[in-house]
């Protein structure tokens, strides 16, 4: 259960392929209302398309860009410095955090005074932060407590930027083009009619709309103050769909070097956001060294290290032990947390009758302890407990489907849709407090159940952003779900997720996922993905539409290897990378 031995601080380096530029493009920044408000994007070229007199001028498409600035030719990447802490001024110019002397979780002081990890620690000379309290100070430092209270934060200026991708100044380089240019243009405003189911997707995204969303718990900001390296993004039904990279150890491979490699390339290849799945040796210091060098949100299963706490035995967990996990984790900066607080003890029973049972790593861990002591989940009883914690630190809720089906025969039973009404009452409390909060699901669904659970999702979870692990409508494939707000890849074996492994199948799993995540944004009717969706079926038409030497069927070939870099096959590799509101895996 060692990680490998061979990782010495001293000596870490980035994956030098993890760091080249990307080719026909360029990074580049947005600023807003303020100098350090810089919003990533990828401004890709497009070559000329032939025409009949002379070529037909293609402006540049701007795109999202999660790579951080691992792609930005002009930073220096120093994994053992970890990146620059981008949000730090934003956070304490807010001047209601203050600074701890060291972890306050016991578990945290251990690992810091234990001689035997000096080598593999992390350097961090950076004290943990949390809320103050006291006069005229609530102790709530989350995105959702500012919304409510009609702040616009720089997170959420930086987050309406990044949601409209130059949307505007792609419009106005089309209307510089001429006769051609207006061509494209009335092609770009014109869309069908989208499905919206009851929410408000504006033309363009503001700083206001960001903060509205919010407020209502329609979206989420994962951004722990103790994360301040992490660039602003927002997951949610009226927002570009997001996906979720699932990394991790074990206890057979791995180590601190590898997790920081996949990563690197999980973001490279389009991950918006990580989960840290690791249950090998060494949990703390491999996620301090994921978190210190990762320009994304990072998301864990606090239950997965308590498990490991009592060497694998469910029965022995305890609340207090917990409660130290939670607060180790959000001092290292940990942004959301998938908790199985809706799997209860009456709803147990109810899965006897399934195919496949309880699929759900985390719902499993829970059913034991819950069993083996004829009591209420200590997650429900101390539900209040824990929004009070993540409350001091905005940390988010992903509240896990612990009774998701594990095939299609279980789909919607009396377990999954009774977890998923708690998971409803839990939304309200989470919200009362302030916090963030995403829902998981569905897990095996057939085609013709699928309206029926988004519906009922909607409806008893008060809109709050669904993170999909589905809905997988074979019970016998590899699937990719599609999602409303964070996406992500499932297998349809009838146990738990996959987990990127290698570098390798960090990028097989994330790029015909990342494909898979425009199908939701166009049926939506959001603008910006017009910019793409319209310009390249066009340059595939033109290519195909014109003689020369080289027959037409090469030049859409051509042509597709251009516009679509996300084409690639899916090798038959057991792998999960996470998407739509929220990640999971448990």
């Amino acid at each position: 259960m060692n990680a490998n031995p061979k990782f010495l601080n001293a000596t870490a380096r980035v994956d030098e392929g993890a760091v080249k530029p990307l080719p026909n493009s360029r990074k580049i920044y947005v600023e807003g209302s303020r100098p350090d408000i810089r919003v990533p994007m990828r401004e890709i070229s497009q070559s000329d398309t032939p025409a009949s007199f002379g070529a037909e001028k293609n402006p540049p498409i701007f795109v999202y860009d999660c790579s951080g600035p691992y792609t930005d030719p002009s930073v220096k990447i120093d994994i053992r410095s970890g990146l620059a802490p981008l949000r730090q001024q934003w956070i304490e110019e807010r001047n209601d955090t203050e600074m701890l002397d060291g972890p306050s979780s016991s578990y945290g002081v251990e690992r810091l005074n234990d001689p035997k990890l000096a080598e593999l620690r992390f350097n961090l000379k950076r004290k943990p932060r949390r809320a103050k309290t006291g006069a005229n100070l609530s102790g709530n430092v989350t995105q959702m407590h500012y919304a409510r209270r009609g702040i616009i934060t720089p997170e959420m200026e930086f987050i309406a930027i990044r949601e409209n991708l130059e949307r505007e100044r792609y419009i106005e380089s089309l209307k510089a083009g001429g006769k051609t240019g207006a061509r494209m243009l009335e092609l770009l405003v014109r869309q069908h009619r989208g499905e919206s189911f009851g929410a408000a997707i504006p033309e363009r995204i503001t700083p206001g709309f960001v903060r509205d969303e919010v407020a209502r718990g329609r979206a989420i900001i994962p951004a722990n103050i103790n994360h301040p390296e992490s660039e602003p993004m927002i997951i949610g039904r009226n927002f570009l769909v997001k996906i979720n990279a699932n990394i991790g150890n074990s206890a057979l491979s791995s180590g601190i070097g590898e997790e920081v490699e996949k990563m690197t390339w999980s973001i490279r290849w389009g991950g918006d956001t990580v989960m840290d799945l690791s249950t090998g040796k060494h949990i703390h210091e491999t996620r301090e060294w994921i978190i210190r060098n990762s320009p994304v949100p990072i998301g864990t299963v606090p239950i997965y290290q308590a498990l490991e706490k009592v060497e694998g035995r469910a029965e022995e967990l305890t609340w207090e032990m917990y409660r130290d996990t939670l607060i180790e984790q959000c001092e290292q900066g940990v942004d959301y947390f998938t908790i199985h607080a809706g799997v209860r003890l009456p709803y147990i029973p109810m899965t006897a009758k399934r195919m496949t049972g309880i699929v759900s790593r985390g719902g499993s861990i829970m059913a034991k302890w819950c069993l083996a002591h004829h009591k209420e989940s200590f997650l429900y009883t101390h539900f209040e407990d824990i929004c009070e914690i993540m409350k001091a630190y905005d940390v988010s809720f992903s509240l896990g489907d612990g009774l998701r089906p594990g095939s299609g025969y279980d789909a919607n039973d009396e377990a999954q849709l009774s977890e998923l009404r708690t998971l409803g009452e839990l939304t309200q409390v989470a919200w009362k407090h302030d916090v963030q909060v995403m829902i998981e699901g569905p897990g095996h669904v057939p085609m013709q159940l699928i309206k029926e659970n988004m519906d009922i999702q909607l409806k008893e979870c008060h809109e709050a952003p669904f993170y999909t692990l589905g809905p997988l409508t074979t019970d016998i494939a590899p699937g990719y779900d599609h999602g409303t707000g964070l996406r992500c890849c499932v297998t349809s074996r009838p146990r738990s997720i996959w987990v990127c492994r290698t570098r390798t199948t960090s990028r097989t799993a994330s790029w015909p996922t990342r494909s898979r995540r425009m199908r939701p944004t166009w049926p939506r009717g959001i603008p910006v993905r017009r910019s793409v969706t319209t310009r390249c079926p066009r340059r595939v038409s033109n290519f195909a539409g014109r003689t020369s030497s080289t027959s037409a069927s090469t030049r859409i070939r051509r042509a597709n290897s251009m516009t679509k870099p996300c084409r690639s096959r899916v090798q038959s590799s057991r792998i999960s990378v996470r998407c739509a509101a929220r990640i999971s895996a448990r």
